[in-house]
C-alpha cells in the first residue's frame, strides 16, 4: 500500500485536518543508518510532521525541519517538497550510547541550547528573494508540542498535532483552526460554536493512543475518531522517498569549503570520496575533477555529505 496522506474539512466550522501514514518512504530513511530507538522515533515524528505541514503550504517550494541539539543527538533533519518528496537523516555524536526510553529533552536539549528551526525555501526565486527562515529555542517535551508552540507564536495558527513512530511507519494527525478572514469574524459566524467545535475537535485527537496511532490505518481512524461530525474529505495523495543529491551539487559543496582546503585534502589521498547523508549515494572526485570546479564559478545549493580522504 502507498503512502498516504488524507485531507478533510470541518464543514461550518474552520477546522481543518491531516492524516498521514508513511512507511515506504520511512523504510527508504532507515535503509541509510540504524537509528537508536529513541532517535528512530524522533526523527519519524519529523517526517509525519514535515509532511503534514508541507501539504498545507500553498507554494511551489521546499519545507526543510531542523532541530540542532546540544546533546548525543546534534542534528536532526527533514525535507519535505510540494509534491510531498521526503528525505531526512539525523546526525549523533561520536562514542554515544543512547538509552531506549531516552527523551527529547535528553537527546537535544541538555543543556538548554537545542533550538528549532523551519525553512521555507522557494523552489523559483525571484531576484533577490530569499528563503524563509525562522529559529526558535526548544520549546517543548516532544516534537509535537515544539511544532505546535512555533505554529502558535510564529504563525498565528492554532495547530494540535499527535505524531508516533516505530520501525515500521510513521504516522501523524494534523488539526489547525482556520483564521477568519481579515482577522474577522463574518457576520454569519458564530465564534462561540466554532471554538466549541475546535475544543471538541481537540478532545478527540486527545482519546488517540499512540499505540492506536501505529497500528490503525486512515480510514478506521477517521470513523473512530470523528464518525459524529460533519467531515469533508479530500482525494488522499501520497508521499514519497526522494534524494535531490547530484554530482553537481556535491561538486559545489567541494567549492564553498575553497581550494585551499580541497587541495589540501587531496594532498593526503588520490580522490575524495563523498557519501549523501540522506541516500547514501557515493560520489568521487579525483584531482582533474577538483581542479575543473575551480576553472569557472558556477553557482549551486550546498549538500550534505560525508568528505572521506
Amino acid at each position: 500500500m502507498k503512502d498516504t496522506l488524507q485531507k478533510f474539512l470541518v464543514d461550518n466550522a474552520p477546522v481543518r485536518g491531516e492524516l498521514v501514514e508513511i512507511s515506504d518512504t520511512w523504510r527508504h530513511v532507515q535503509e541509510r543508518r540504524a537509528y537508536p530507538p529513541a532517535v528512530r522515533t524522533l526523527l519519524g515524528e519529523m517526517l509525519a510532521a514535515a509532511a503534514l505541514l508541507s501539504a498545507n503550504l500553498k507554494f511551489n517550494g521546499m519545507i526543510v525541519m531542523q532541530i540542532h541539539g546540544d546533546g548525543p543527538v546534534k542534528l536532526l533533519v527533514v525535507e519535505c517538497d510540494s509534491e510531498l518528496q521526503l528525505r531526512a537523516t539525523a546526525k549523533l555524536a561520536e562514542d554515544t550510547l543512547i538509552a531506549d526510553d531516552a527523551t527529547l529533552t535528553d537527546l537535544v536539549n541538555a543543556s538548554g541550547n537545542g533550538r528549532f528551526v523551519i525553512t521555507l525555501d522557494p523552489k523559483d526565486k525571484l531576484p533577490g528573494q530569499q528563503a524563509y527562515q525562522g529559529v526558535v529555542p526548544l520549546d517543548g517535551e516532544s516534537v509535537a508540542t515544539v511544532i505546535e508552540n512555533y505554529m502558535l507564536r510564529s504563525e498565528q495558527l492554532d495547530t494540535k498535532l499527535w505524531l508516533a513512530a516505530d520501525a515500521n511507519v510513521s504516522r501523524g494527525l494534523l488539526l489547525q483552526k482556520l483564521p477568519t478572514i481579515g482577522g474577522t469574524a463574518a457576520p454569519t459566524a458564530k465564534p462561540e460554536g466554532e471554538l466549541e467545535t475546535w475544543n471538541h475537535m481537540v478532545m478527540l485527537g486527545d482519546t488517540l493512543k499512540r499505540e492506536e496511532l501505529l497500528s490503525t490505518d486512515i480510514a478506521t481512524l477517521m470513523h473512530r475518531l470523528f464518525w459524529e461530525q460533519d467531515v469533508r474529505v479530500f482525494d488522499p495523495v501520497h508521499p514519497q522517498f526522494h534524494c535531490s543529491c547530484s554530482r553537481e551539487k556535491v561538486g559545489n559543496m567541494l567549492k564553498m569549503l575553497g581550494q585551499e582546503e580541497v587541495a589540501d585534502a587531496l594532498s593526503q589521498t588520490d580522490k575524495l570520496a563523498i557519501d549523501c547523508d540522506f541516500c547514501g549515494q557515493h560520489y568521487e572526485f579525483d584531482a582533474v575533477d577538483c581542479a575543473q570546479l575551480f576553472v569557472a564559478e558556477v553557482g549551486g545549493a550546498s549538500e550534505a555529505g560525508e568528505v572521506r580522504h
